[in-house]
């Protein structure tokens, strides 16, 4: 295999989101903790819309939801709650361009995939998108269009960006094994027939041809393979939920040049190991799989294992700087 199929990304970078509710803060502790690999954060601690789910719902293209006290629900047209979550992903992405100028290097902002968004939304009985082929369909139609709309506004603003998009996926195993709860809570969703989740998935990655799609998610069991076949470029997810289960599709993945996003720093406040401690789990995959060990920088960016809005603002800061210099120890000293 040659050394350059790995899409070539930065040796760290965060998950997407950031303690706080200043767009600004966050953008500039972002920059300036990771020069090589900043993102587009998201700040839930401001309220619905904020949140993964508004945020990726107020994308959406001809689709509206809005809050309901059981959560995001389709409605007929846009309401406060999707004009909200507008507002907010402008202000910041006006932050991100102001701390971003003249910057040229990879890049990452961050969705809701659409099975994970089609177990969060809500028909109007009450429902789960999940539970309905054809919203399904609909509901990942819509989000393709309103990401291609999202990623030309980003290169638009920050130029020189290498973009890539990252789809968080965090409900994907459970639709997979019909783990969904239905609204009532008293039975689940059928599982989904995986060639469906899989060409959903290829259809929502085929909107960013040019760039790198990796998705994320902080659950056991993530379906590398599936993801493999769907052609994203990188999967992110916690290394501590890794299992001996996973090594063969994780060995074929970096073999087929798919990065791994190891999110190895806790996410929420307490203490950090030393760089190199952070990272020895990854170097000990490495030897089991019987992988060359040059290749680990090459095939590893360091993450967070969650995102980091639950974290303080210095735990933040430091969870970050912590994930570059993780990520140095492993191409400095790749044995």
């Amino acid at each position: 295999m040659s050394e350059n199929t790995h899409p070539h990304l930065g040796g760290a970078t965060g998950i997407g989101s950031m303690p706080g509710a200043d767009a600004r803060e966050a953008a500039k502790t972002v920059t300036g903790s990771l020069e090589d690999f900043p993102f587009l954060a998201e700040l839930p601690a401001r309220g619905p819309g904020a949140d993964m789910i508004g945020r990726t719902a107020g994308m959406l293209v001809d689709l509206y939801a809005r809050v309901e006290p059981s959560g995001w629900r389709f409605g007929d047209r846009p309401g406060r709650d999707t004009k909200r979550a507008r507002s907010w992903l402008g202000e910041d992405l006006d932050a991100l361009e102001e701390f971003t100028q003249e910057y040229e290097g990879p890049l990452k902002v961050q969705a809701v995939g659409p099975w994970t968004l089609a177990t969060a939304l809500e028909l109007k009985n009450g429902e789960a998108a999940l539970s309905d082929a054809g919203a399904c369909r609909d509901l990942a139609g819509s989000l393709a269009e309103g990401l291609r709309l999202h990623l030309d506004e980003v290169r638009r603003r920050v130029p020189g960006a290498r973009v890539v998009l990252q789809l968080d996926e965090p409900s994907l195993t459970a639709v997979l094994r019909g783990q969904v709860k239905s609204a009532s809570g008293y039975r689940t969703h059928r599982a989904v027939d995986r060639q469906i989740v899989e060409a959903t998935l290829r259809d929502v990655v085929g909107v960013h041809p040019d760039g790198p799609v990796v998705v994320h998610s902080c659950a056991p069991d993530v379906p590398f393979a599936l993801l493999r076949r769907a052609g994203v470029a990188g999967v992110s997810f916690d290394f501590s939920l890794l299992t001996e289960r996973d090594d063969d599709a994780i060995g074929e993945a970096v073999e087929g040049g798919t990065r791994l996003f190891a999110g190895v720093v806790p996410g929420a406040d307490g203490p950090l190991s030393d760089p190199a401690g952070s990272v020895m789990g990854v170097r000990t995959l490495w030897r089991r799989l019987g992988l060359r060990p040059g290749l680990l920088a090459d095939a590893v960016t360091v993450t967070p294992a969650c995102g980091l809005a639950g974290a303080s603002p210095d735990y933040a800061r430091r969870a970050l700087a912590h994930c570059v210099r993780a990520a140095r120890s492993l191409a400095d000293n790749p044995e």
